[in-house]
């Protein structure tokens, strides 16, 4: 009786092992089962959609955008006929220039005459969104506030065809310093751009306001022109960013050197009288 008590006690410790193994073994399995779960979950980020790339990547010298027969056919005796370029701190997205111009007729009075050009383009971008619609909303802007100039006589507004992807043409009148002002505007998208063209004129010293539709005919010309040349520098290749970071690229015309309306509504001064047009 006193040797079967160690000898029970062996038979117990060593029948004891197994169970430990086993549980050992289990427990190794489900770490596995989890590492495995872990590494095969789906990620919980998804990455953003690109933006399109900006159709245009560079601007045209607003002053090279008009023909020479355009700006003498518009603008009779203009005082630059190169242009007066206005002033842009960043020339690659902004640009415009200014042509004005006294026909004086003696005692039968003078026309005036005044044409401003101008470009904005926009960059696409992932934050902001693409160039065109970027461009959308400032045509949107831009249209709205010509509608809305203050003291507008017989205000007009009607879409005009063949310009770009949008376009409206806009009339009215403005007297200023007691002369007449017909005046006409034709804003117009084509990709990420968005061109302006002002176009007024008025006769002086007795001289006849000249019409509205005659102003509205030579806004839109020079607009056909401005819209043409958008694109004529860059071949109208797309910027090639596929993640729509900002262009730096610029050509050699895109120094256009001015802020497109930035003297839209300037005071003409004339031999015959100081007016300010819008």
């Amino acid at each position: 009786m006193h040797r079967s008590a160690p000898r029970l006690s062996r038979i117990l410790a060593c029948a004891a092992v197994p169970v430990m193994l086993v549980v050992a073994g289990c427990s190794s399995d489900s770490g596995d089962s989890k590492d495995t779960a872990s590494s095969t979950s789906p990620s919980a980020k998804k990455s953003e959609p690109t933006v399109e790339p900006a159709k245009y990547s560079a601007l045209p010298d607003a002053c090279d955008s008009l023909s020479a027969k355009t700006i003498e056919d518009l603008v009779p005796k203009a005082k630059t006929k190169g242009g007066t370029p206005g002033k842009s701190s960043d020339t690659a997205t902004r640009g415009g220039c200014s042509w004005n111009g006294l026909d004086d007729n003696g005692v039968k009075g003078s026309q005036y005459r005044w044409l401003d050009v101008g470009f904005t383009r926009f960059d696409s971008d992932q934050s902001l969104g693409s160039g065109a619609k970027r461009a959308t909303d400032e045509y949107t802007k831009q249209v709205a506030k010509e509608q809305a100039t203050e003291g507008a006589e017989k205000p007009a507004s009607k879409p005009a065809a063949g310009l770009g992807e949008q376009a409206t043409a806009i009339t009215y009148g403005l007297t200023k310093s007691g002369d007449d002002f017909a005046y006409a505007t034709v804003l117009a998208r084509t990709g990420n751009v968005v061109v302006s063209v002002t176009y007024n004129g008025a006769g002086l010293a007795g001289a006849k306001t000249p019409s509205s539709a005659d102003i509205l005919e030579g806004a839109q010309k020079a607009a056909k022109e401005a819209v043409a040349a958008v694109g004529s520098d860059d071949g109208g290749e797309a910027s090639s960013s596929p993640s729509a970071k900002p262009s730096a690229t610029t050509s050699s015309k895109a120094s256009s050197k001015s802020s497109s309306k930035s003297s839209s509504k300037a005071s003409p001064k004339t031999s015959a009288k100081a007016t300010k047009a819008s």
